[in-house]
């Protein structure tokens, strides 16, 4: 199994952990148990931000801040799957991983504003806050929805009201649509290194380039 438990309590970081069993499911059957782990919490942050929260359709436009990162790299694979038009800020190094994910559009974010490219926008993810989560709420149009995580608690509303964020919850069912999905070659997770459980210190101080760092206890 794979699932998401609190990451503060109950053996968050530890040899066992206690979890509901209604936020567990069967992990994916192409994936070792390192490549699932990095899955649960950036995998539904993703879909319930996208689907959830904004409600993303098919042939929408939607701009993805924080493309090559943990949540983002799902949102632009997830956003792809749904058949919307994939327009994300990356730095230029991880245009083309980007690419390789479905995203249609790429903006350096270190050499253009990106709010004098893109246009027409449906729906905007952000996994950046910030100034860039304030500049991006007027590239909506009429109706459209800005989603959050990197904003300050549930449910609150910033940018003129336009972008509210919000924290991912477990979930059993979309788990499974996950697993679903990677073990039919839509979906893929990304690590970008592996620690053994005695340097847990260690990966939570590392910086990502891409994905998400894993935690390795014994031989799992």
């Amino acid at each position: 199994v794979y699932g998401m438990n609190d990451w503060f309590a109950d053996g968050a970081s530890a040899e066992y952990c206690v979890a509901d069993a209604t936020h567990v499911a069967r992990k994916p059957v192409g994936l070792d148990h390192g490549q699932a782990a990095v899955v649960p919490i950036s995998g539904l942050t993703a879909w319930q931000g996208l689907f959830e929260r904004a409600g993303l359709r098919p042939g929408q436009r939607v701009l993805i801040h924080g493309a090559a990162g943990a949540v983002g790299i799902f949102a632009v694979q997830l956003a792809h799957w749904r058949g919307a038009h994939v327009i994300v800020t990356v730095s230029e190094h991880n245009a083309d991983f980007v690419r390789g994910l479905g995203a249609d559009e790429t903006i350096d974010y270190q050499a253009v504003r990106f709010e004098d490219v893109a246009t027409d926008i449906d729906v905007v993810f952000d996994a950046v806050g910030g100034d860039t989560l304030a500049r991006s709420a007027a590239l909506l149009k009429a109706g459209g929805k800005l989603v959050t995580i990197a904003a300050s608690s549930e449910g609150s509303a910033t940018t003129a009201n336009h972008a509210v964020f919000f924290i991912v919850e477990p979930n059993a069912a979309q788990l499974g649509e996950l697993a679903r999905l990677i073990d039919a070659g839509t979906l893929r997770p990304v690590v970008d290194a592996t620690f053994p459980l005695a340097s847990a210190r260690a990966a939570y101080e590392h910086k990502a380039r891409r994905g998400k760092s894993v935690l390795r206890i014994g031989g799992a």
